[in-house]
């Protein structure tokens, strides 16, 4: 796990409650070396509904402090938050310099309806112009 984290977790409630996790790693395709302020933002969402926003359960942020791809990530959350009809993914981006630079373009499901708890995500190259 890489040092300098910080979490924001159980955002809707279950302060001190049992935790639970969700593991993976991060990569992209490009042969980009990652200065030493890149920033990894991973999220877990509730992207049940199909009209509204997802909503954030949880967000951890990894300082890279120089580390390159793959990044590894665990995310914690309540289970308590967790319903077993409603579908979770994991979403992450990586930061340089305050701008966005990488974000995945599609959906890693997790948790429920028989979705790993494990994803290996391939992030996209954002356009800087």
């Amino acid at each position: 796990m890489l040092a300098g984290c910080s979490t924001l977790n159980a955002l809707r409630g279950g302060g001190g409650a049992e935790q639970a996790v969700v593991t993976g790693s991060v990569s992209y395709r490009q042969r980009i070396a990652l200065p030493p302020d890149a920033l990894l933002r991973v999220q877990l969402v509730d992207v049940s509904r199909a009209d509204a926003p997802a909503l954030v359960l949880s967000e951890l942020v990894i300082y890279t402090h120089g580390r390159q791809v793959p990044l590894s990530f665990e995310l914690a959350y309540g289970p308590v938050n967790i319903e077993a009809h409603h579908r979770y993914a994991v979403q992450a981006r990586i930061e340089i310099g305050g701008r966005l630079r990488f974000i995945n373009d599609q959906r890693y499901p997790v948790i429920t309806q028989g979705a790993p708890s494990h994803v290996d995500m391939l992030l996209q190259a954002v356009d800087d112009r």
